[in-house]
């Protein structure tokens, strides 16, 4: 089966389980487990012999087991830097000792691991592939990771999830990092200590995990058929599951493996037995590929009734209703009666609420961020809302993803029409090339400084790189100063060639 037709029968918001292979293809500097451990043996000892010793120790039948490495490797840096204290390893005592001065314990060796990884630069070669990851965050309801990196949270916008906070929380919009994150430098699981630790509590995190196994299709990513996590993953779903169950075929049918093989452009989606031990054998699908990007383009074109980012906004007012908020539900016919497809739900004001699920103002506030999934879903709900002549509307970014918008030439036209009177306005800043030397300049009004902007963008003296950083950190974004300006940028960065002002 194609990955296509594998995606498309799809029928809820995937979960992706993302692993080491994910940063190692993405970002510049990554390790693997090995990797981390041997690079701070190195850096610790001067030489790669200490860490060798270390595996020698640890080795069984060819494997080695990485958090006893892990413990004797800790047990050494803390050592070294205490007899070494304003050495190589100053400023990692210093972040130490300031912490224990405020009863925050957190190892030597761990506050270093979250320097290695706390700040990321992207692979140049890997940029696109990137912008394609990017479109996929609208239709995937969670993400759970082994990373420590903050990097697929920060492309996904999701809110990172560590230890107890697993527990209670919104499973859509949630990057789960079952081992620790950078942030939280105390909670990353690495020592054989954390996995003690962590398996101790983990029988609760698997429960909610478990739920997401059983209800979501799962894509594994960074991973290969032969890490532990798979194996463990797939030994938690069939222990509580009987195999030979429908809700086991489902859960089987909807569970894909994505194995980086270099070079290789495979679409075909085969079925691959596991052996789990003390289990049957389990049957998965697999794909072996270096066309990432096929695979981030199916997800991001996959049609579901409602997005991931409704649902997380839903998720969010039902919470609320939970905790014993305010807010009024309306209950106008008898739903047990209804079909799915029937089935209306609507959130918003009680003096304004319709059947409508984004306003067009919400659209411009969140235009960036449409542009950059791709959320034709989404767009296609221009054409219900009433755009006047009088108003900044970004049509062009917008027809980019959505060219079936049915009233487009005349979204268009209205949006050339501003263009028009914006480029009949006197240019008179033109000594300045950036955002900032006209907001600088107080020989230029506070109520001038758009038009000086806008003039300078138009004629292109200020780049479009300037103006979208100006206006994603826009801070009151309901205002028609950057509904002026978006439409500027994206009449510079969208408008069709033939789009020209008579």
């Amino acid at each position: 089966m194609k990955i296509n037709e594998f995606i498309s029968e799809f029928n809820n918001h995937p979960v992706l389980f993302i692993g080491t292979g994910m940063s190692l293809r993405y970002l510049k500097n990554s390790y693997t487990w090995d990797g981390l451990l041997s690079y701070i043996s190195k850096e610790l000892k001067g030489s790669d012999e200490f860490y060798l010793d270390l595996k020698y120790k640890y080795q069984n039948n060819g494997e080695y087991d990485y958090p006893k490495i892990a413990t004797d490797l800790e047990a050494e840096f803390d050592i070294i830097l205490q007899r070494d204290r304003d050495g190589k390893f100053k400023d990692i005592n210093d972040k130490f000792y300031e912490n224990i001065k405020n009863d925050i314990n957190i190892s030597r060796f761990k506050l270093y691991i979250t320097e290695l990884l706390n700040e990321y630069s992207l692979k140049e070669d890997k940029l696109v592939e990137i912008n394609e990851l990017k479109k996929v965050r609208k239709n995937i309801g969670s993400i759970i990771t082994t990373n420590y990196d903050s990097f697929i949270e920060e492309v996904f916008e999701f809110k990172p999830l560590v230890g107890n906070e697993i527990l209670l929380s919104n499973p859509y919009g949630s990057a789960y990092k079952i081992h620790g994150c950078v942030k939280e430098a105390e909670k990353i699981i690495i020592t054989e200590k954390d996995y003690q630790k962590f398996n101790e509590k983990y029988e609760l995190i698997r429960a909610q995990l478990l739920s997401l196994f059983i209800h979501s299709p799962i894509i594994f990513l960074g991973y290969n058929l032969g890490d532990k996590n798979i194996k463990s993953i797939l030994k938690t779903i069939f222990t509580y599951i009987d195999t030979s169950t429908d809700i086991a075929e489902q859960i089987r049918r909807n569970f894909l493996l994505v194995e980086y093989e270099e070079g290789t452009n495979n679409l075909e989606v085969v079925e691959h037995d596991i052996d789990i031990e003390g289990m049957a054998t389990i049957r998965i699908n697999k794909i072996k590929t270096d066309n990432f990007i096929e695979i981030y383009k199916h997800l991001g074109e996959l049609s579901l009734p409602v997005s991931a980012m409704d649902i997380r906004k839903v998720q969010n007012v039902v919470k609320e209703i939970y905790a014993g908020g305010n807010i009024k539900v309306s209950i106008t016919e008898d739903i047990d009666s209804l079909k799915n497809g029937e089935k209306v739900l609507a959130i918003g004001s009680l003096k304004t609420i319709k059947y409508e699920y984004h306003t067009a103002e919400e659209m411009m506030n969140n235009y960036f961020r449409i542009i950059a999934e791709s959320n034709h879903q989404l767009l296609k709900l221009v054409e219900k809302h009433r755009i006047q002549r009088g108003q900044f509307f970004p049509i062009f970014g917008f027809m980019k993803v959505q060219p079936e918008i049915s009233n487009l030439e005349l979204l268009k036209s209205i949006q050339l029409e501003k263009i028009k009177t914006l480029e009949s306005l006197t240019d008179f800043a033109v000594s300045h090339t950036n955002i900032k030397s006209i907001l600088e300049d107080e020989n230029i009004s506070r109520t001038r400084k758009v038009t000086a902007i806008v003039k300078g963008v138009l004629n292109d003296r200020i780049s479009l790189e300037d103006l979208e950083i100006y206006l994603r950190e826009y801070p009151i974004k309901r205002e028609t100063d950057y509904k002026k300006l978006l439409c500027v940028y994206d009449y510079k960065k969208y408008a069709e060639v033939e789009a020209t002002i008579g």
